[in-house]
């Protein structure tokens, strides 16, 4: 059994998760990180992330979002992700959440090329 991953590795994997979703169409994919988004913020619900930087996370995530091994699946517009984290701790962790609403925020807070 795999240990969970520490918050700021959950975190990074909530936003890398939304990156992909943001940059890959495919309805069976956007269910997959769908799924994946919720499971990870179940893993950050409770905790202290007061010491995390988003935006730092938010970097790591974008590079672990554009792996090369993922570049065949990134049919949407090229997007050059911001270098600052484009949605808020609250609003990632908030009961309010709308996957889509914040997919949306990150593909539009990105520069087409």
């Amino acid at each position: 059994m795999t240990d969970a991953p520490s918050p700021a590795g959950a975190l990074r994997a909530l936003l890398a998760t939304l990156v992909k979703a943001a940059l890959i169409p495919d309805e069976t994919r956007r269910a997959e990180f769908r799924r994946e988004a919720a499971d990870l913020r179940r893993q950050l619900a409770g905790q202290d992330l007061s010491a995390l930087k988003p935006d730092g996370l938010w970097g790591l995530a974008v590079r672990d979002a554009e792996a090369p091994e993922l570049r065949p699946e990134e049919t949407q517009t090229s997007l050059t992700m911001p270098q600052a984290c484009p949605v808020a701790l609250d609003t990632l962790l908030g009961p309010d959440f709308d996957f889509e609403a914040v997919v949306k925020r990150v593909r539009d807070s990105a520069a087409t090329g």
